[in-house]
């Protein structure tokens, strides 16, 4: 094969061969050599085999992917892409080959490997689908549907909406276009930001992928070829965010043992037999795990099993209809204009996303991606019985578009096109406020968008400090000075600020006594559901999430809101010290093993501000959510285009490039995208 590597000064790869499928076979290849330790543990967490050699900490992740069938639904959807769409499934393949044939050198750069004992596997041709699903199988936030079943059994259904909130386990995004009306250069600018789990090596891949048919720079997830979510191809332009739809159902299932068999009942009344059969998950360091896997007609079973107390199956869109979307991928790479990009989003399916796309031709895009089944709205909502007639999925939704508003379009997760499709949303704060930043200018230009990304104004301040402000007598000389100190707070949550840090620890000290209450301290103990879905389950966090909610609804279940208030402005007063947000508000980045070395930079921002660096009220400051990565697409020029990740483009620790990008991702600062082949670096090997 003939192809080429180039680096620029950040060490992102730039990537030139002679076809599609070569350029795939060197994508591959240079993402194992850069990301080898990733690819490994994305992949075995895609099988369900990554407590082998992660440890006990991983057996639950393990036991949801063998229970939930990821490796076996990827295997099917690449069966049938091979038979849909034979072009892409090969250049999948020349993928996978490009994988395999960069592990060894890649595993050899990363010190990862010696210290667990893993040595490099092989890929399958359906282990990127796998990398995808397990990516994105809980970005529907099914698991809040376990969540509602318990507000409505514990405090009544009215309950369910003083809880809706954007969910711990899910991610969003902001996104936003300004078309050629509104900026200096008369051509449409796209800016952004994914907000996802940190993760250490990054989630996103900043590339270049050129061949005769295409050109395009972007934001890869490693292990899966092409660029999906966040690329530019010199006369078109993309970005997504999530739109928060509900695509996943729960079935509460019926299961008997008959014999050698089990059986579950249908919602004909008849009982049929199902597919059982055990696997086994081996632990490094412990015993091995037995995982019972059990497939009903609604789909596999994910809690509980044959003698279970409760037993639940989920059904999810690519388990049905053995499509991915990778049809999408291709034709995305080629696109040269809007419509070829709405085309390809076509042929999407999840996670179902919203869209902005613009070309230099003047072409705007706002669409929602995906694929919706249409269902009753308790299947939308709660879990249902699968031996009830009426929950059956009756073919999808249409995707509806949505619109532009003077020449912009802003999506940041909150209630918009997305809405018939969806059950809970981000809150408006973070849209209301990229809104509001872009009307204060009439013309944008690419290099002005940090200033949109690095938004500290936190809105939903609003509702804890209204309240301070109306407490009557009865706080004592230091919590008067804390609250005189919060109602002239600025409600920006900067790294340095200490009127921010007296705000969180306030918060914080309200969210813990809000859940401490009897009256929601019965939700603190979840039902003994598998731990992969806990984080939807725990009280505190969804507390915080809910505060503005809980704190501005008329009334709550009898709890003396303004006394809770009193309470944590005495305690926080009596025992704060002297502080500021980026003191306790710390990038917490995941890693599959931990790192010593790391110093947790700290942050500004917060969960509700543009700048979203998720902090849990009254669990913890740290951020283990935020932007995974940040662009600015600019259709007048692709070189005047920006862009940032957390960390690095390489993901071996120790390295040059693998974290000489995050003193930029700190101030906000973008590095400048470049395309001239004369000023990259070239690899002196050949792939």
């Amino acid at each position: 094969m003939t192809a080429e590597i180039y680096r620029d000064a950040w060490g992102i790869p730039h990537l030139r061969a002679d076809s599609a499928q070569e350029l795939a076979h060197a994508q591959g290849r240079t993402t194992a050599v850069d990301r080898a330790w990733q690819l490994e543990v994305e992949r075995h967490r895609s099988q369900g085999t990554s407590a082998a050699f992660l440890g006990a900490e991983a057996v639950g992740w393990d036991r949801f992917a063998r229970q939930a069938r990821l490796d076996d639904t990827a295997r099917r959807c690449f069966a049938a892409l091979e038979g849909r769409d034979p072009e892409t499934a090969a250049w999948v393949v020349s993928y996978v080959q490009g994988v395999n044939d960069g592990l060894a050198e890649g595993a050899r750069r990363a010190p990862e490997f010696a210290a667990t004992g893993l040595a490099p596997g092989r890929w399958q041709p359906w282990s990127p689908l796998g990398v995808w699903l397990g990516t994105h199988i809980l970005f529907a936030g099914f698991p809040a549907k376990l969540w509602r079943e318990e507000v409505v059994r514990l405090l009544g259904a009215e309950a369910v909406e003083l809880f809706a909130m954007d969910g711990p386990g899910t991610s969003g995004s902001n996104g936003w276009l300004v078309s050629g009306e509104r900026t200096v250069t008369g051509q449409a600018v796209i800016a952004g930001d994914p907000h996802r789990f940190i993760e250490d090596p990054g989630v996103y891949q900043q590339i270049r992928l050129s061949c005769p048919e295409f050109d395009v720079i972007g934001l890869a997830v490693p292990g899966v070829p092409g660029i999906a979510h966040f690329a530019h191809t010199g006369t078109v332009a993309w970005a997504i965010t999530n739109a928060m739809a509900d695509y996943q159902d729960l079935y509460r299932e019926r299961l008997r043992s008959a014999g050698s068999s089990v059986e579950v009942l249908d919602p004909d009344g008849e009982w049929r037999a199902v597919e059982r059969h055990v696997e086994t998950v081996e632990v490094a360091g412990g015993e091995p795990v037995e995982v019972e896997v059990i497939e009903t007609a609604r789909g596999p079973v994910v809690i509980g099993g044959v003698g279970a107390e409760e037993s639940i199956s989920l059904r999810y869109p690519p388990r049905v209809t053995e499509d991915l979307g990778f049809s999408a991928l291709l034709p995305l790479l080629r696109a040269r204009e809007v419509a070829d990009v709405d085309r390809a989003f076509d042929l999407w399916a999840e996670p179902v996303n919203v869209v902005q796309a613009a070309d230099t031709e003047g072409g705007l895009l706002h669409r929602v991606a995906g694929r919706v089944p249409v269902r009753s709205e308790d299947n939308r909502t709660r879990v249902v019985a699968a031996w009830e007639p009426g929950h059956e999925w009756q073919g999808w939704h249409e995707m509806p578009c949505g619109s532009f508003e003077d020449g912009v379009a802003v999506m940041a997760n909150q209630r918009g096109p997305a809405t018939p499709l969806g059950v809970e949303f981000a809150p408006p704060h973070r849209a209301t406020r990229i809104r509001q930043l872009l009307d204060g200018s009439r013309k944008w230009s690419a290099r002005d968008m940090p200033v949109v990304h690095m938004d500290t104004h936190l809105a939903s301040a609003a509702a804890l400090l209204d309240r301070l402000a109306a407490l009557g007598e009865g706080l004592g000389l230091e919590a008067v000075a804390l609250r005189e100190q919060l109602l002239g707070w600025d409600r920006r949550m900067d790294a340095g600020s200490s009127d921010a840090a007296a705000y969180a620890a306030v918060r914080g000290a309200v969210v813990r006594r809000l859940a401490a209450h009897p009256a929601l301290a019965v939700l603190a103990d979840p039902p003994a559901y598998p731990e992969v879905f806990l984080p939807w389950l725990a009280l505190t966090p969804r507390v915080g999430l809910a505060l503005e909610n809980l704190l501005k609804a008329e009334e709550l279940y009898g709890i003396e809101r303004d006394a809770v208030l009193r309470d944590a402005v005495e305690e926080v007063a009596a025992g704060r010290t002297p502080g500021t947000w980026g003191d306790t508000h710390r990038l917490a980045p995941w890693r599959a093993l931990p790192d010593p070395s790391y110093e947790a930079p700290g942050l500004s921002g917060d969960h509700d501000c543009v700048l979203c660096t998720s902090a849990v009220p009254g669990l913890t400051d740290l951020s283990a959510r935020g932007p995974a990565a940040r662009y600015v697409w600019d259709l007048a020029d692709r070189d005047n285009s920006l862009w940032v990740v957390p960390l690095g483009a390489d993901g071996v620790p120790g390295t040059a490039h693998h974290r000489d990008q995050l003193p930029l991702w700190l101030k906000g600062d973008l590095a400048p995208v470049a395309t001239d082949w004369n000023k990259l670096t070239k690899e002196n090997h050949d792939d």
